[in-house]
């Protein structure tokens, strides 16, 4: 059975890396523990590890316009 296209499913909003709570306990900004800022930080960590790169590897290999325009985004991130 073919999963229903919903707004949700197919949403433009959202985040790459961070959601925008995630931005604000990491930031400092969010009046939370520093034992929960540690478990985000870590839950963030573990995406990057985990995910990132097969993430990364599939765009390179079935959307190649976007894997490029990350690489350019990251390039550009390190000259700033």
């Amino acid at each position: 059975m073919a999963v229903q296209e919903t707004d949700e499913v197919m949403s433009e909003e959202g985040r790459a890396l961070l959601t925008d709570r995630e931005r604000e306990i990491i930031s400092g900004d969010a009046d939370v523990s520093d034992n929960y800022r540690y478990k985000v930080e870590s839950t963030v960590r573990n995406r990057v590890k985990k995910h990132l790169g097969e993430d990364l590897d599939f765009l390179q290999d079935h959307f190649p316009e976007v894997y490029e325009m990350v690489v350019d985004e990251v390039n550009d991130a390190q000259q700033d």
